[in-house]
């Protein structure tokens, strides 16, 4: 990394130019920005009525879930709201990890009122499933068409959704900043991603005075999925490496690293090099709970201006095939894994993977997470930044690779078979990965100490 003399900045000039990004023929030539209007500090949760009315909401669909629903965090949103003279109906019947089953639910609601906007209250679940169901209740059509091959027709979300004001309680998905909303489809029993820019919300709120009462393994859970979204956006191929677009409107948000999203990701890394352990073991830790917050955000503003790549991939033949398993800290029914625990337990077999792919990326993000002996070259990369992440795993007791998720060796050629359908996230990483390369990763994540 270079920087300027006049400043501890980094050198824009030599962000823009630096050898990641060069050029090749017929590739992307320029690449979009796109972020919600965006709030963050303690309290503003009581600015909500103010915000909504500014987009001239009267009447809102009010997404939260059976958790929040009665809460203290939910009521000041409402009182909020009240106080501008704005009407809500709720909607709560929301899964964690939401399938198409609670998305139709949850369209089925809005086509039942009269809303002009919408609100949510929540996680990452709670804010996609608001997005996904404005989808379907303005556009109605068959569920996958939505979704990009080889699960889907790939057809565009025709047109602007209703205003949406994204309020998160958890510090990982960064859903409050990103064009995408993550879906199970029941038929297929994994997860997929819708993407358009018309599924970003038009503001977000984040009042880190949620992360107060989250429990310890919910932080570390969200703080790994917020980790991978910012090393899988810094070490993403470069925007100039997919192909330009004729019509720049038809430009998909996940573009590949950019200078844009690598300025977000840098930071939210050393947010969790920083915080990330003292946010779990203490919930009195303002300091650390307030910055893992902020840091979710920065990195859904990084991936949802770049993408995910091989960890996202991967984590979803994880909960395709998870059996007979729950978490401890999350009320739900077996089988269930969190998301960023899903991500995490493949990271450092893949990163081990990918580094000499560029090992430049992968020792300077290594670097940004808090790594040591950042004089590493060759195989020493992959190893330096693989290393930092179990040394984070252990120091928050998160599951010690996939066979503490239930998974052996005679797992990994499913696995691999069904994460082979993540097309899009296989071809951001820098180095695509074959269904035998994947059987391998699996392989060697299954312990790691």
């Amino acid at each position: 990394m270079v920087y300027s003399r006049e400043s501890n900045l980094p050198d824009i000039r030599f962000i823009v130019s630096c050898q990641h990004f060069d050029s090749i023929e017929g590739g992307a030539r320029s690449f979009t920005v796109a972020m919600p209007k965006y709030t963050f500090g303690r309290g503003t949760l009581q600015e909500a009525g103010a915000r909504a009315a500014s987009h001239g909401m009267k009447t809102v669909a009010f997404f939260t879930d059976r958790h929040l629903a009665d809460g203290p965090y939910v009521s000041t949103v409402k009182d909020s709201l009240a106080a501008e003279g704005i009407g809500l109906t709720v909607f709560s019947d929301i899964r964690i990890e939401p399938d198409d089953a609670t998305v139709m639910e949850a369209t089925r609601f809005l086509r039942s009122g009269r809303f002009d906007g919408v609100v949510s209250v929540g996680g990452g679940s709670v804010i996609d499933t608001a997005k996904a169901a404005m989808v379907y209740a303005l556009y109605p059509s068959e569920f996958t068409d939505y979704f990009g091959p080889p699960v889907g027709a790939g057809l565009p979300v025709p047109g602007p959704l209703l205003p949406h004001l994204a309020c998160p309680t958890t510090s990982g998905t960064g859903s409050e900043c990103t064009s995408v909303s993550v879906i199970r489809l029941n038929s297929l029993n994994t997860k997929f991603v819708m993407g358009s820019p018309h599924l970003l919300p038009q503001e977000a709120l984040v009042d880190p005075v949620v992360c107060e009462t989250l429990p310890g393994m919910a932080v570390a859970s969200t703080g790994f999925d917020l980790l991978c979204h910012a090393i899988e956006c810094y070490t993403a191929k470069a925007y100039t490496q997919w192909p330009g677009v004729d019509n720049p409107l038809a430009r998909t948000m996940l573009q590949g690293a950019n200078p844009w999203s690598d300025m977000a990701a840098r930071k939210a890394l050393e947010i969790v090099g920083k915080y990330l352990e003292r946010g779990v073991g203490d919930p009195q830790d303002r300091e650390a709970r307030d910055s893992l917050m902020f840091g979710a955000s920065l990195a859904g503003m990084a991936f949802g201006n770049s993408g995910t790549h091989l960890p996202h991939a991967m984590s979803y033949g994880i909960t395709h095939l998870m059996d007979d398993i729950t978490t401890a800290g999350y009320e739900v029914p077996s089988p269930f894994i969190p998301h960023g625990i899903s991500v995490v337990v493949n990271a450092p077999a893949i990163f081990r993977y990918l580094a000499g792919s560029a090992p430049e990326r992968h020792a300077e993000a290594a670097g940004f997470l808090g790594a040591e002996h950042l004089d590493a070259v060759g195989d020493e990369v992959g190893e330096l930044v693989s290393g930092r992440i179990v040394e984070l795993m252990r120091a928050v007791d998160v599951p010690n690779g996939i066979r503490a998720l239930g998974f052996d060796e005679k797992s990994v050629k499913s696995l691999a078979e069904s994460s082979c359908r993540q097309t899009r996230a296989i071809n951001n990483a820098p180095r695509v990965a074959s269904r035998e390369d994947m059987e391998s990763i699996y392989l060697e994540a299954l312990s790691y100490w």
